[in-house]
C-alpha cells in the first residue's frame, strides 16, 4: 500500500471515529431528553393523583374529621397526621434563664393537639398512628386544647394562653402513601369555625 493509500485509510478511520463519537453523543442526548420528558410526565401524573383530603374541626374542638374524596384510582391510602406549630421557632434565640430549644420543642404551639393515648397519639399529642382510608370514607380523631408551657409569662396565665389561640388555625402535615406511588406531603390549616380545609386550598380562604 502506497503512502497515498495509507493517508486515505487513516483519514477514513478518523472520520469513522468522529462519526461514531457523534452518533454516541446524539444517542446519549436523545436518551437524556427522553428521560427528562418521562420524568416530567411522571411528576405531572403524580401531581394529578394528589389525594384530595378534607379536614374539619368540631366547633369548640373535641374532634377532627378527615375525609378522603379521591381519586378512587389510588385505592386505599395511608395517612399520617402531624401537628405543626403556629410558626417555625427553630431560629428563635435561646435567652439566659429562659426555656431551652429542647423545652420549646416539647410544646404544641397552636390551639389543639391530638388527645394523648387515643388513636395512638403519643404523650405530647403531636401525632397519631397512621390510618387508612378509601375514596369517600372518613374518620375522626380526638383532639384537646394545647397545654400552656410551664414558663409561659403573662398576667392572664392560662386564660391568656387560650385567648391568643382562640382564632388560630390548627396546622397539620398530612403524609399520604398509596401502593405503587411516591408519597405526598400535604399542608393544612384547619379553622375553628367548623368549615372544611381542603387539599390545595390557599391559606386564608
Amino acid at each position: 500500500m502506497g503512502s497515498a493509500d495509507t493517508v486515505i485509510a487513516a483519514v477514513a478511520a478518523g472520520l469513522s471515529g468522529v462519526a461514531a463519537v457523534a452518533s454516541w453523543r446524539s444517542s446519549a442526548q436523545a436518551n437524556a431528553t427522553a428521560e427528562a420528558v418521562a420524568r416530567i410526565e411522571r411528576d405531572r401524573w403524580h401531581l394529578d393523583l394528589t389525594p384530595q383530603l378534607r379536614l374539619k374541626l368540631e366547633p369548640q374542638g373535641g374532634m377532627l374529621y378527615v375525609r378522603f374524596d379521591g381519586p378512587a384510582s389510588l385505592g386505599r391510602i395511608t395517612v399520617q397526621l402531624t401537628v405543626r406549630d403556629d410558626r417555625d421557632r427553630v431560629r428563635d434565640p435561646v435567652l439566659a434563664g429562659g426555656p431551652t430549644a429542647e423545652e420549646r420543642a416539647e410544646v404544641v404551639w397552636g390551639p389543639y393537639r391530638f388527645r394523648p393515648g387515643v388513636d395512638g397519639a403519643e404523650q405530647l399529642g403531636r401525632s397519631v398512628t397512621p390510618f387508612t382510608l378509601e375514596a369517600d370514607d372518613r374518620t375522626r380523631l380526638a383532639v384537646d386544647e394545647s397545654l400552656r408551657p410551664r414558663w409561659y409569662e403573662g398576667t392572664g396565665g392560662e386564660e391568656q394562653w387560650r385567648q391568643q389561640n382562640r382564632t388560630k388555625r390548627m396546622r397539620l402535615w398530612a403524609d399520604c402513601t398509596a401502593a405503587g406511588h411516591k408519597p405526598w406531603k400535604l399542608s393544612f390549616e384547619v379553622p375553628q369555625d367548623g368549615t372544611w380545609a381542603r387539599t390545595g386550598q390557599p391559606v386564608g380562604t
